[in-house]
């Protein structure tokens, strides 16, 4: 029998084996570096992605911010107006309110009875006269009582000028209310 030495070729095969072993160990290596690296560049690709999302919707947020200001100023600016408009449509209404007034006093103003001073303070009314007597000045706040533009009179002072039982005449001064009448009662 021939004797061939394998130790040689064996050790060849085991040096091939050993060279293959670490070259797929090497593209293994390389393999998983670059899936890594291709996996965070991924990442942070749609990491900025989110992040530009992300500023998008604060410039928007802030766009509508501004928007909602400025529709709060409008509503502000509206509600300045409708109080405004409240103000002078009561003006309108109640601008024919004192030539009642001054009807009023005229016609429940009796006989014998001359007012002097009238001062009016909201709807609060001051009214001084003259009356040739008591039961005058009693007419005239029942009449106040029964008028549609005047309410709840109060005697404050009631004083006699003279001491003569010919002439009673005395000054009197009454507080009352001035009345705001719906438009559905008759004036």
């Amino acid at each position: 029998m021939a004797r061939i030495n394998l130790l040689p070729w064996r050790e060849e095969l085991r040096r091939q084996q050993q060279r293959d072993f670490l070259a797929a160990l090497g593209l293994g290596i390389c393999l998983t570096i670059s899936i890594m690296l291709a996996v965070h560049w991924a990442i942070a690709g749609r990491i900025d992605y989110q992040k530009q999302r992300n500023q998008y919707l604060a410039d928007q947020i802030a766009v509508l911010d501004r928007r909602i200001e400025e529709i709060k100023d409008l509503e502000r600016k509206r509600d300045m107006l409708v109080s405004r408009m409240d103000v002078i449509q009561q003006l309108q209404f109640s601008r024919p309110e004192i030539v009642h007034l001054f009807d009023a006093l005229a016609r429940t103003l009796p006989e014998g009875v001359h007012l002097t001073k009238f001062v009016q303070t909201g709807d609060n009314l001051e009214v001084n006269g003259i009356a040739q007597s008591n039961a005058r000045v009693s007419a005239y706040m029942r009449n106040i009582e029964a008028s549609p533009w005047m309410e709840d009179p109060k005697l404050q002072i009631i004083e006699s000028k003279n001491a003569s039982k010919l002439e009673r005449e005395g000054v009197f001064s009454l507080k009352l209310k001035q009345k705001h009448p719906k438009s559905g009662e008759p004036s």
